[in-house]
């Protein structure tokens, strides 16, 4: 058994994009509500957000961006962009939904926790460093690399981003860096238009973002095949001291949002392959954080199936999903990653 944490505040649930939005409380109520089943109950160390400095917020996003957000709070409705509005408990929740991404870091870095699962909204990875955008206000997984760096002492850290949709934030943030590795899976061309196989990183970064941009229809299968084939090299060759996840449950095959085809076993599987190269790489030191998902369903036993993997209650075989790829579709991708990336990773050299 695994010492797995997760972050989970009521606070969360005030932030309150408006009717019909579909980034609502409700996604996290019924994870919350899932995790009261006897199943799961008794099998996780609950940590308790605290908010997020400003200096903190400041390594990643500009004064002008965290004094737009900040000037929302408490007022009844603030619009930042077509997809983005906020009520007035939205900066507490944001704040809140950074400093518990850092909070959970901590005590994974310090050996407090194995790994943990950071259930916060609003999510983060489309925030960039002068916009909030996409249901993003602050970027929390890119707060958390900084401090994880800053504060807790790791050199290199990846960020690995399955969510549906490219983190656009994530990957402008940190694509002058090659001490942050960003990897992303996601639907393409799709909101929010960035992630081509082209966009590897800039200046030094070069080579240190490595998009797999994909076209709809890709299941467990070929998702896993990915990452085994992928970015398992690429993650024991750049040797993290911390890996973290953008987790993003919108693969999922009924999501209104989404047209790929991940069940509940494709999400432990992904976890399974994370976890893995994480144990390899760095003693098993994960973080995940929650982004996009609004099938409430698949995003409930979309997690539900992760912590499962995380708190070491299950061990899903790798094999036996990858076995059921359609190797069509999956070798065109696996040999234009290897053509693409293989210029900057040696594991990837045929």
């Amino acid at each position: 058994m695994n010492r797995t944490g997760v972050v989970k505040d009521e606070r969360y649930l005030k932030h309150d994009p408006g009717a019909y939005h579909p980034e609502s409380p409700r996604r996290l109520e019924v994870i919350y509500e899932m995790l009261k089943q006897e199943d799961m109950a008794g099998n996780f160390s609950n940590i308790t957000p605290e908010p997020a400095q400003e200096e903190h917020l400041l390594w990643v996003h500009s004064d002008s961006l965290v004094k737009i957000v900040a000037s929302t709070a408490g007022k009844p409705s603030y619009s930042l962009d077509p997809d983005t509005s906020t009520s007035p408990g939205s900066y507490e929740a944001a704040l809140l939904a950074a400093g518990g991404t850092c909070k959970a870091i901590s005590m994974v870095m310090d050996g407090t926790l194995d790994n943990a699962f950071a259930l916060i909204r609003p999510p983060g990875h489309h925030a960039e460093k002068n916009r909030a955008m996409g249901f993003c206000l602050f970027n929390n997984v890119a707060v958390g690399a900084r401090y994880a760096q800053e504060i807790c002492g790791a050199e290199r850290v990846v960020i690995i981003d399955w969510d549906l949709h490219h983190g656009n934030g994530t990957q402008h943030i940190f694509e002058h860096d090659p001490s942050v590795l960003y990897f992303s899976t996601h639907q393409y061309p799709y909101y929010p238009g960035s992630g081509s196989f082209q966009e590897v990183g800039q200046g030094q970064g070069e080579g240190y973002t490595v998009n797999v941009p994909l076209s709809t229809g890709y299941g467990d299968a070929e998702y896993v095949a990915i990452y085994q084939n992928i970015l398992r090299p690429i993650v024991l060759e750049f040797r993290p001291d911390l890996v973290l996840v953008s987790a993003g449950f919108d693969i999922y095959e009924g999501d209104p949002l989404g047209g790929m085809r991940v069940t509940s076993q494709g999400f432990a599987g992904l976890a399974r392959s994370i976890l893995n190269m994480a144990q390899e790489a760095c003693g098993g030191k994960m973080v995940a954080c929650l982004e996009g998902g609004y099938n409430l369903q698949g995003l409930r036993d979309g997690v539900r199936a992760v912590l499962r993997e995380m708190a070491g209650k299950e061990e899903t075989s790798l094999g036996e999903i990858m076995d059921r790829a359609n190797q069509g579709s999956l070798e065109e991708i696996l040999k234009t990653s290897q053509r693409v990336h293989g210029r900057y990773w040696k594991s990837l050299q045929g």
